[in-house]
C-alpha cells in the first residue's frame, strides 16, 4: 500500500504513473492502495480525466496516453487525404434544409469546409472544432452547441449535460466518428461517455453515417463499444481492406468507399 499521507496532488500523480505502467485499475483497488474512500478516488479520477490523462471505464480507469489515444490535433495530421475524401463524400449526402448532428472527431471536423456556405442548414454538435469552424458571422449555417464536460483530448463535450441536451433534439442525419470499427460491427471508443453519446445521437435521427478511414476498420480499440444497428452506414476510403468491408456488409451495413 502507498503512503496514506500522500497529498491529493501526489496521490493523483502516483495513480497516473501506476496505471500507465500497470494498466487498468478499479476504484476499489485504488481506494485500498491509498487507504482513502472510493469517493476520494472518484474525485481524483475526475480531475485526471478533465486533464485528458485518464479515461474512465466501467468501475475503474485506464491511462490514456499509456494506451495509445492521441489528441485531436495529433489525429488531425493522420490520414489527411483519406479523411478529406470521406468528409467530402459524406457532405454530399446532405440535403437542403437538413438538421445534422455532428459527432466529435477529426474526420467529422473535416466536413465543415463543405458546410459553412450551405443555406438552410442546422448543425447540432458537441465538437468544439466544428463549432469554431461554423461560427463565422458570414456563414448562414445555424449552430446549436451541445455543452457538458469538456473532454480535452477529443475537444468535445460529453457527460450528463450533453446527453440531456441531445435527448431534446431531433435531426435528420447524424455523422459519427470512431476510434475503430471492429469486424463484428462494434463502434469502439476509449470511454463509455463517448459511446453513450453516440447511442443517444443514433436515436434522435433517421439516418446515421459512421466515418472511419481504412486503418480503423477490423480493429477493437479502447475500453468502450456499442453495437451498430444494421441500418447504420459506414463511410470509409480505398485504403480499407476488402475483407473488413465484406465483414461489415455481411452484418447488413451499407459500406460506402470514398
Amino acid at each position: 500500500m502507498s503512503n496514506p499521507r500522500l497529498s491529493a496532488q501526489q496521490r493523483r500523480q502516483d495513480i497516473l504513473q501506476r496505471t500507465t505502467a500497470e494498466g487498468p485499475s478499479t476504484v476499489d483497488d485504488l481506494a485500498a492502495r491509498y487507504d482513502v474512500t472510493p469517493s476520494t478516488i472518484r474525485r481524483d479520477l475526475t480531475r485526471l480525466g478533465e486533464a485528458g490523462l485518464l479515461a474512465r471505464t466501467y468501475g475503474g480507469v485506464i491511462a490514456v496516453n499509456g494506451h495509445g489515444e492521441s489528441s485531436l490535433p495529433e489525429r488531425a495530421g493522420e490520414a489527411q487525404g483519406e479523411k478529406r475524401a470521406i468528409a467530402k463524400l459524406a457532405a454530399e449526402r446532405i440535403t437542403a434544409g437538413a438538421t445534422l448532428i455532428l459527432d466529435a472527431g477529426s474526420t467529422i471536423a473535416a466536413m465543415t469546409p463543405h458546410l459553412r456556405h450551405r443555406e438552410e442548414l442546422t448543425v447540432v454538435t458537441p465538437n468544439l472544432q466544428v463549432i469554431n469552424d461554423l461560427s463565422d458571422e458570414n456563414s448562414p449555417v445555424q449552430v446549436i452547441a451541445v455543452a457538458g464536460r469538456l473532454r480535452k483530448l477529443s475537444r468535445s463535450f460529453v457527460g450528463a449535460l450533453a446527453e440531456a441536451t441531445l435527448e431534446r433534439v431531433r435531426g435528420d442525419i447524424a455523422f459519427l466518428g470512431a476510434d475503430s470499427v471492429s469486424s463484428d460491427g462494434q463502434l469502439c471508443e476509449m470511454e463509455t461517455e463517448q459511446t453513450r453519446l453516440k447511442e443517444i445521437i443514433g436515436r434522435r435521427v433517421t439516418q446515421v453515417y459512421v466515418l472511419a478511414h481504412g486503418a480503423k476498420l477490423g480493429k477493437a480499440i479502447g475500453q468502450a463499444s456499442l453495437s451498430m444497428p444494421p441500418s447504420w452506414t459506414v463511410v470509409t476510403d480505398e485504403s480499407a481492406q476488402p475483407e473488413h468491408i465484406e465483414q461489415l456488409r455481411a452484418l447488413g451495413h451499407e459500406v460506402i468507399v470514398a
